[in-house]
């Protein structure tokens, strides 16, 4: 899990113990909590894509993979992994390329100084959703229906 901001930690963290599976929190050295969540924490250097190479080089197929970053889901959907965001989002192969345009062309417009309203508030229907979907993957995988 791409523990850098990611607002589900705590849900993560739940469904985890439910299902009896591990999970990981992998964040910069920047983004240290106390707060573990009795969980196994990884911290990488602070480099830019430290969290992100730490995940591809370690990740297995059929893993899950919670991230924001859609760079890194492209790399991971390569991988046979499950890829969710915070807002319970899958990536897929069928919708990866359309995500991967839409930031180039946000990059693209930042640049010309063209600026979007950035995203939309994170609500408590998002951690819902959230919260569905990989309970869904998780029991999936443990085989109950």
């Amino acid at each position: 899990m791409d523990a850098d901001a990611c607002p589900v930690k705590k849900e993560i963290a739940d469904l985890a113990d439910t299902y009896e599976t591990e999970s990981i929190f992998v964040a910069s050295y920047n983004h240290m909590t106390s707060e573990t969540l009795g969980k196994k924490w990884v911290y990488v250097d602070t480099d830019k894509e430290s969290a992100d190479l730490y995940i591809v080089n370690h990740i297995h197929p059929g893993d899950i993979v919670i991230t924001q970053d859609i760079g890194l889901a492209g790399l991971l959907l390569k991988k046979n992994v499950i890829v969710l965001t915070p807002r319970g989002k899958q990536y897929t192969e069928y919708n990866i390329e359309t995500a991967l345009q839409y930031r180039y062309l946000s990059a693209k417009g930042r640049r010309e100084g063209i600026h979007s309203k950035g995203p939309k508030p994170f609500l408590d229907a998002d951690r819902k959703q959230f919260k569905e979907s990989l309970e869904k993957f998780l029991s999936n995988i443990a085989g109950i229906d």
